[in-house]
């Protein structure tokens, strides 16, 4: 009953309401490690998230697929825990960690009550410098890996978001799967496990935040204790990824009644002097609400797909501006036609002064809605180092979007859709529609 309250409380803990303002304090610990942090101690409970920065994107060559299973194994045991042991350690802590990995980052998300909170570091800690790879949980996470691959072989929208990934990235670790291959899963060994977690899980790829119930005092002996043990560096960084995929259409045949688009070309950064602009004008272009002029024109005048949705993709590497929807396999040549009229259309026409005070309003009304809790708010700390943002991005991120103009984003339009760069990937048996590039 103990354990199921002290739960239930962390629960709670991580969905206080927000606040109306965030005091970011920028801490170093005696050995050097830098965090975010938020202090709020009238709730006994810390939110800390640690990022990686390189993720799937650093395997090694011929190594596909290696940091994505070893993340999942960090959790399955460590020290001189197996993963059981560990699994109920960590509940009798009434902790929560997660270990996720995306292309660019590795995550470590943990939440722990103050006074369970040394104990929690401890066991985090082994997590992270000792992880056991003990060889029934590696085959156990491998058949995880091999069954989630075998899945998008057949599932339309994967085999669409692959298929451009690999015409858009060719070689490039950008153009093929973090998950890797059913022969690179089934041909990793522990060695190559325990390289990966060398290669993207070191200090020299470290960003930190931290919000709850501690001072910059005690974080700073927290992060030396939890994080001075892993390596200094890891694996070097990447070349840029060469965007090579030019204006067409590539239909991938697949028996299925309902087609997965996929679209896109070359994007914007973020550090762009004109990516908030970019940002408003695809709000009104193809945010994923009903005001969108794609959900506008695709769905609501001609219903010729449930959603659809344009964005922009900002990644270490590379940029793109990428959308995808799905239709019946009658209606994928009228809606791959509408979509590229519009990208037509607001490169040449731009957009109006009602459409950008209506974007500016919801998305700087929407901002302050993202500080739920103190977990969430910790995620977006850390994410605003990945970004490169300020410390004090959270008060001037608003007027960064009150301050587009009219003038400047119908210019930016202009630069940011071209129609004659986009591509269309279509997974399905499109009728009427033909490879085209």
């Amino acid at each position: 009953m103990i354990r199921f309250l002290a739960i239930a409380a962390l629960s709670l803990f991580s969905a206080i309401p927000a606040r109306a303002a965030v005091d970011i304090q920028e801490v170093t610990s005696p050995g050097g490690i830098t965090a975010w942090l938020v202090e709020e101690p009238s709730i006994p409970f810390v939110a800390l998230e640690i990022r990686f920065r390189g993720g799937t994107a650093l395997d090694a060559p011929g190594k596909r697929g290696a940091i994505n299973m070893m993340t999942a194994l960090l959790e399955e045991g460590a020290g001189e825990l197996d993963s059981r042991a560990f699994a109920a350690a960590r509940d009798d802590l009434a902790a929560q960690f997660s270990f996720d990995v995306y292309g660019d980052a590795l995550s470590v998300s943990a939440r722990m009550l103050t006074e369970n909170r040394d104990q929690a570091v401890q066991l985090l800690k082994i997590a992270l410098t000792e992880p056991r790879f003990d060889q029934d949980a590696i085959e156990r996470i491998r058949a995880q890996v091999l069954s989630i691959i075998g899945s998008d072989a057949t599932d339309p929208g994967a085999i669409a978001a692959r298929t451009f990934s690999e015409m858009a990235f060719g070689d490039h670790p950008y153009g093929s799967s973090g998950d890797g291959t059913l022969e690179s899963v089934a041909a990793l060994t522990r060695d190559d496990l325990v390289k990966a977690k060398a290669r993207v899980m070191a200090r020299d790829r470290l960003f930190v935040s931290a919000v709850g119930d501690i001072s910059a005092e005690e974080l700073g002996a927290l992060l030396d204790e939890l994080l001075s043990d892993l390596p200094a560096t890891g694996a070097p960084n990447l070349p840029q990824a060469e965007f090579r995929l030019g204006g067409g259409v590539t239909v991938v045949p697949f028996d299925t009644p309902q087609s997965a688009v996929r679209f896109g070309h070359e994007g914007i950064g973020r550090d762009d002097p004109d990516f908030f602009a970019a940002y408003v004008v695809n709000e009104i272009f193809g945010g994923y609400g009903f005001n969108s002029r794609l959900m506008e024109e695709v769905r609501s005048k001609r219903g010729l797909t449930y959603g659809i949705g344009a964005y922009l993709v900002d990644s270490d590497y590379a940029n793109q501006l990428a959308g995808s929807f799905s239709t019946v396999n009658g209606s994928v040549a009228e809606a791959v036609e509408v979509v590229r009229a519009e990208w037509a259309r607001i490169a040449e026409d731009g957009v109006t002064a009602e459409e950008l005070d209506e974007a500016k309003t919801y998305l700087t009304g929407a901002y302050p809605l993202r500080f739920d809790g103190n977990g969430r708010i910790a995620e977006i700390l850390v994410g605003m180092q990945l970004n490169g943002d300020p410390i004090t991005y959270v008060q001037t991120r608003n007027d960064k979007i009150r301050a587009v103009t009219l003038e400047q984003a119908n210019r930016v339009a202009a630069r940011i859709y071209d129609p004659e760069a986009l591509h269309f990937v279509v997974v399905g048996q499109p009728e009427g529609l033909e490879t085209s590039n």
